[in-house]
């Protein structure tokens, strides 16, 4: 029987996903404006999956800055409104992250936390430890140890989530080897974790999808213009290939049917988006407890 995605939070009753974590994968997208979408589409969507997770018992885990305007002070707004006082979003802060801020910085950023988040700060190979020393030499911080740093934090998440979604994702100007959203797929894929591969914000998600599934990516033509193509977007897809045939996983086991994967690989309606989420985990749990 054939389930649509808005009957999803029947299967997500309160607690269902107690002592469950889910990734968040977010990055901004070079394709909305193509696509006719706002940044506010991506925050909605971003609140939703919040609401669906938070509300289920879950917990969030997103590696990201700590600014005023970012997508971390979206979050914790957003558990203001759920109520869930058992710290359920988890922000990891890479190595360079946390020792370009202060200590005054970090005390006002868990106080602002306070009962709905807590820090995860990790060392360079993405160790978490107590608190960050006092920095030595901030914003200095070479492209490989930049890349480094972000690679311990991909790897972080990935072993303490049991999924993961993608939403958007740069093709350049990204720092690292490759695109993030990339890099953690590919983690995703050798810790053989189930991925969502929400494509229709485009970027690099939907680049994940052409390559994993190119029928699913057929609803938005690729654009050949050679400055849009980063070498290391090209290799890092290679990269992500490999896992998979290594692995024999390509993250679609993960609760939703072919359709339904087609579904979330095209869609851009916030509600939509989490409700597949919700369905798929919910029928994960069902099946074999996650």
């Amino acid at each position: 029987m054939h389930h649509q995605p808005e009957n999803s939070m029947d299967l997500l009753p309160a607690d269902a996903l107690k002592k469950r974590s889910l990734g968040l994968s977010v990055s901004d997208s070079p394709d909305l404006e193509r696509l006719g979408l706002l940044d506010n589409h991506f925050r909605m969507t971003l609140g939703e999956l919040a609401r669906t997770v938070i509300i289920a018992g879950g917990s969030l885990y997103y590696g990201g800055h700590l600014h005023p305007e970012g997508i971390t002070t979206f979050l914790i707004e957003e558990l203001h409104r759920y109520g869930r006082r058992d710290r359920p979003l988890k922000v990891c802060l890479a190595w360079t992250v946390h020792q370009a801020m202060t200590p005054e910085q970090i005390k006002e950023q868990k106080d602002y936390l306070g009962l709905f988040g807590e820090i995860h700060f990790l060392s360079f190979d993405g160790e978490r430890i107590s608190m960050p020393t006092e920095p030595t030499h901030p914003n200095q911080f070479t492209a490989e140890e930049k890349s480094r740093a972000l690679s311990g934090l991909r790897s972080y998440m990935t072993k303490n989530t049991d999924a993961r979604i993608l939403i958007g994702g740069k093709r350049k100007e990204f720092e690292g080897n490759m695109p993030g959203i990339v890099e953690e797929a590919i983690f995703s894929i050798e810790q053989r974790q189930p991925l969502y591969l929400a494509g229709g914000f485009g970027g690099a998600t939907l680049d994940i999808v052409r390559t994993l599934r190119p029928d699913h990516a057929e609803w938005f033509p690729i654009v050949n213009d050679p400055d849009d193509i980063d070498e290391r977007e090209k290799l890092g897809l290679e990269r992500l290939q490999k896992a998979v045939s290594d692995t024999s996983w390509n993250g679609y086991e993960n609760g939703l049917n072919e359709e339904e994967n087609q579904l979330l690989s095209a869609s851009y309606r916030p509600s939509e988006v989490a409700a597949l989420v919700g369905l798929g985990l919910g029928r994960l749990l069902t099946a074999n407890n996650l």
